[in-house]
């Protein structure tokens, strides 16, 4: 499902079980050590989603660490983004050469937590929005996630969820991000100040993506 929404230059991979028993791979054991074992399954998984997207790439398998904000830590040249949720696990990858950013995030496609809603919306930001078959407040943290990790590698700083307006566009099942806050990138290319992504509705999951072309 989720390389329907990723641009021809990304590949993804994706897994809906985790293999019994799998290891963790070599030079990642220290990341998951006091994991409760759901944890380290989901990381085994969306790790090994990772790797064989690289392969696909023409990367040979590595550990991939984590970043000082628990980002991924990928190969020189490469971009990427894994998400996981209860029965999906995913990871995108692209050549740095092909694309500047990539967010992917995967939700349960049911209703927030009770007092969330009002946490992660800007006001006014879900209005219209009618179709009674979408939990419109999921998608809209879905796609909020997507935009974070899109644009953490590019700016390397927080980005709230107030600090995005989010415009849906059901009829192409797409999105833009508002940025309410400076944009200034690290590369010194010009600043953000909107992201676009696509949503997917399927099998019980809301996806989200977002890339970020080379300028």
């Amino acid at each position: 499902m989720i390389e329907s929404l990723l641009p021809p230059a990304a590949v993804g991979v994706e897994a809906f079980a985790d293999l019994p028993g799998e290891p963790v791979f070599p030079g990642e054991e220290d990341l998951v050590a006091t994991a409760v074992p759901g944890r380290r399954r989901e990381f085994v998984t969306g790790r090994r989603c990772a790797r064989e997207a690289l392969e696909q790439l023409g990367v040979p398998p590595a550990p991939i660490r984590r970043g000082e904000s628990r980002d991924p830590l990928w190969p020189p040249g490469v971009i990427g983004s894994i998400t996981h949720c209860a029965g999906y696990r995913a990871a995108a990858v692209a050549r740095r050469a092909d694309m500047a950013a990539l967010g992917i995030d995967a939700e349960p496609h049911e209703p927030l937590p009770d007092g969330v809603e009002a946490t992660v919306t800007v006001p006014g930001e879900l209005a219209g929005l009618a179709d009674p078959a979408v939990h419109w407040g999921r998608l809209l943290f879905s796609a909020k996630e997507s935009i974070y990790k899109a644009w953490y590698p590019l700016c390397a700083r927080w980005l709230g969820f107030d600090e995005v307006r989010l415009a849906i566009n059901p009829a192409t099942r797409t999105f833009t991000g508002h940025l309410l806050v400076d944009g200034t990138r690290l590369d010194g290319e010009p600043p953000l100040t909107e992201l676009r992504g696509r949503y997917l509705i399927a099998r019980g999951l809301i996806l989200t993506t977002v890339t970020v072309p080379i300028v």
